[in-house]
C-alpha cells in the first residue's frame, strides 16, 4: 500500500487545486469576454444592436476557426512538454518549446496576411445573405481582429508551455490584466469615442498585445524548469518538428472542422428566408438569438473548459512516468472533478440565464428564441460536457490524436451539420431556425461522448501513449478495471 501511495502523489490535492483554479479563472475571463464584447457593442450609438452583435458573432466564428489552429499546436506542445517533464527529459523539453514558439509565429503571420487580403471574400462567401449593415460591420471587425493573430499565437504557445510546468497562476495573472484592458479599451472606444464595432475590435487587438509579451517574458526566466532563450542560434530540429506536427496536425484538423461546422450551421440560419423587415430595416431574429444564446452558453462551459486544459498537464505528466496505473488513476480523478465543476457552473448559468438575456439590447422575438435554445441545451450539458470534451482531452494527453480527430469530425458532420441542415432548411419544411441548430449541436455532444467513452473503455488508447510496454496484457484491461 505504501508503494501505491507514493506512486499516486504525482499531483497532490493541493497541486491539483493550484493548477486547476487559476486555469478556470483564466478561462472564465477569456470565454466571458465574448459575451461582454457583445453586451457593450449592442448598446453602441452607431448602428442597430442586432446588426452589430450578429457581425461580431459571425466574424468570431471565422477567427475562432483560425485561433483553434493555434491552440491545436499549443495542445501538441503542451502534451509533449508534459510527457517530457514526467520522464525528466528537461533538455529535450527546452528544445521542443523553442520549436513550438517559432512555428506558431510563422504560421500566424501567414494566416494574418491571408485573412486581411481575403477579408471581403470570406465574409461574402459565408454570410453573403446577411443584411448590408451586418456585412459592413463584419468587414471592419475582421480587418482589425486579424491583425491580432500573431500576438494571440505567441500567447497560446507560451501559456501552454507554462501550464505544462504547473505555472497556471502566471497565465491567470496575464488573463486578468488582459481582461481589464479589453473592457477598459472597449468603454473608451465604444462610448467615449463612439467608434462602434471598430472600437470593439481595436479594444480586443490592444488587449492581446500585453499577454503575448508578458508570457514570452515568463518563458525566459531562469527559474523555469522549461525555458527559452531569445538570443541564441536557432534551427529547426527535424525530430522535434515531427513530434509537434504529429500531435498538432490531427488536433488542428479536428478543431478546424469543429469550427467550420459552427460556421456552416450559422450560414443555415442566415439565409434570406429567415429575414424580416422591421421599421424598414432587414433583420434576422434567428441569427441574433443564436448569438446571444451562444454567448450565454459559453459561460456555462467555463469551468469545464478550464478543467479540460488542466487534464492535458495532469494526464500528460502521468504518461511521462510510464506507469499505466498512475495514468488511469488520474484520468478517473480528473473526470470526477470535471463532473463536479461542470455541474456547478451549468447550474449557476441556468439560474442566471433570464437575467443575462435581459441585459442584451435585442428585440423581444430574438430574446424568446434565445431562451428556448438555452432551455434545450443547458439541462443536457450537465451530463454530456465532461464526456464529449473531457474524455478527448485525456486521449490527446495520451497522444491518441488521430482517433480523436476522426471521431470528432465524423460526429460533427453527422449531427452538428447534417442534422442541423435537415432541421433548418426549406428542403424538408422543418425550418426550426436557431432551435434546429441547437438540436443538432446537443446531438453532436451526445455522439462525441459515446465515441470517446468507447475508446477509453476499449483500452486501445494505451498503444498511442506507449504504455503497452509496461503490461503485456494491457490490451485486455479496461479503463475502469
Amino acid at each position: 500500500m505504501k508503494a501505491n501511495k507514493e506512486q499516486y502523489t504525482l499531483f497532490t490535492a493541493k497541486a491539483l487545486a493550484l493548477l486547476i483554479i487559476p486555469i478556470c479563472i483564466e478561462s472564465a475571463l477569456s470565454m466571458s469576454l465574448g459575451m461582454i464584447d457583445g453586451l457593450m457593442a449592442s448598446y453602441a450609438k452607431s448602428g442597430a444592436g442586432d446588426d452589430i452583435l450578429t457581425a461580431i458573432t459571425d466574424v468570431d466564428q471565422i477567427s475562432n476557426l483560425l485561433i483553434h489552429l493555434f491552440s491545436a499546436f499549443g495542445v501538441g506542445g503542451a502534451v509533449i512538454t508534459s510527457q517530457l517533464i514526467g520522464a525528466n527529459k528537461v533538455e529535450e523539453a527546452n528544445k521542443s518549446a523553442k520549436q513550438l514558439i517559432v512555428i506558431m509565429i510563422l504560421f500566424s503571420l501567414v494566416i494574418t496576411a491571408l485573412c486581411m487580403g481575403l477579408n471581403h471574400q470570406l465574409i461574402n462567401l459565408l454570410f453573403g445573405d446577411a443584411g448590408e449593415n451586418t456585412r459592413q460591420n463584419a468587414y471592419t471587425y475582421f480587418y482589425i481582429i486579424a491583425a491580432s493573430f500573431p500576438f494571440l499565437a505567441v500567447f497560446n504557445a507560451c501559456a501552454a508551455l507554462l501550464r505544462a510546468q504547473r505555472k497556471s497562476m502566471n497565465t491567470m495573472i496575464s488573463g486578468i490584466i488582459s481582461f481589464c484592458l479589453n473592457v477598459g479599451f472597449n468603454a473608451v472606444f465604444i462610448y467615449g469615442l463612439n467608434m462602434g464595432i471598430a472600437g470593439v475590435a481595436l479594444g480586443t487587438f490592444l488587449a492581446r498585445i500585453f499577454p503575448a509579451f508578458f508570457t514570452m517574458f515568463l518563458m525566459t526566466r531562469k527559474s523555469n524548469l522549461v525555458r527559452i532563450k531569445i538570443i541564441e542560434k536557432f534551427r529547426f530540429d527535424g525530430a522535434q518538428l515531427k513530434n509537434i506536427l504529429k500531435l498538432g496536425i490531427p488536433s488542428g484538423i479536428e478543431n478546424s472542422f469543429f469550427q467550420l461546422g459552427k460556421i456552416l450551421v450559422i450560414v443555415f440560419i442566415s439565409i434570406a428566408s429567415y429575414n424580416v423587415v422591421v421599421d424598414g430595416v432587414v433583420t434576422n431574429f434567428q441569427t441574433s438569438a443564436n448569438s446571444v444564446a451562444y454567448n450565454i452558453n459559453t459561460v456555462s462551459s467555463i469551468v469545464g473548459n478550464g478543467i479540460n486544459t488542466a487534464i492535458l498537464t495532469v494526464t500528460g505528466q502521468a504518461v511521462g512516468t510510464g506507469s499505466i496505473n498512475q495514468v488511469k488513476y488520474y484520468m478517473k480523478k480528473m473526470l470526477l472533478i470535471s463532473y463536479v465543476g461542470n455541474t456547478a457552473c451549468v447550474a449557476v448559468t441556468f439560474a442566471l440565464s433570464p437575467l443575462l438575456l435581459n441585459f442584451y439590447n435585442i428585440s423581444g422575438e430574438a430574446r424568446e428564441i434565445a431562451w428556448n435554445c438555452l432551455l434545450l441545451c443547458l439541462p443536457l450539458q450537465f451530463i454530456t460536457y465532461p464526456l464529449s470534451f473531457g474524455l478527448p482531452a485525456m486521449l490527446k494527453a495520451n497522444s491518441d490524436m488521430r482517433y480523436v480527430m476522426f471521431a470528432a469530425v465524423a460526429s460533427m458532420l453527422l449531427m452538428r451539420v447534417g442534422l442541423c441542415y435537415i432541421l433548418t432548411c426549406d428542403w424538408v419544411g422543418a425550418r426550426l431556425g436557431a432551435l434546429g441548430l441547437w438540436i443538432g449541436m446537443v446531438s453532436d455532444w451526445g455522439l462525441r461522448g459515446l465515441l470517446f467513452g468507447a475508446r477509453l473503455l476499449s483500452g486501445r488508447w494505451k498503444k498511442s501513449s506507449g504504455l503497452l510496454r509496461e503490461e503485456p496484457a494491457a490490451e485486455e484491461e479496461k479503463l475502469c478495471g
